[in-house]
């Protein structure tokens, strides 16, 4: 039998020849990936939902037209900054709704200052509310 001081330097001894193949690898697929442009952060729910709303035609609900205005707000500021880097808020919204799901929008992601409502379908996004905090 073993002694259990043995049988602790020996898993040591594996740990260190795991850890030695193991971080290398993980350099080499970031340096791959790096050079490629990819990035691993669009498989996240928020990421999708933004990803797939900019890929849509925008439409703007008269409500919706008239508090842009009232704010100042243009529609490339909209996409650019309010959905591209706002976080979706998923207790409000109601992602499984057919055949439209809504979503809550907050920009920025800390200390939100705008809210934004609106619908994800097929071709187009229709936007509902926006909100100023």
């Amino acid at each position: 039998m073993i002694p259990s001081d043995q049988i602790y330097l020996l898993s040591m001894r594996k740990f260190k020849f795991y850890l030695f193949g193991l971080i290398p690898g993980i350099l080499l697929v970031l340096f791959i990936l790096d050079k490629k442009g990819a990035t691993c952060t669009g498989y996240l729910p928020n990421s999708r939902v933004i990803a797939e709303t900019l890929s849509k035609d925008f439409i703007y609900s008269p409500n919706f037209e008239l508090e842009m205005k009232r704010l100042g707000l243009t529609p490339e500021f909209i996409k650019d900054s309010l959905i591209t880097k706002g976080e979706v808020d998923f207790t409000k919204s109601e992602a499984q709704k057919k055949p439209c799901p809504q979503y809550l929008v907050h920009y920025p992601k800390e200390n939100p200052r705008y809210e934004i409502t609106f619908e994800k379908c097929e071709e187009t996004v229709t936007f509902n509310t926006i909100n100023q905090r």
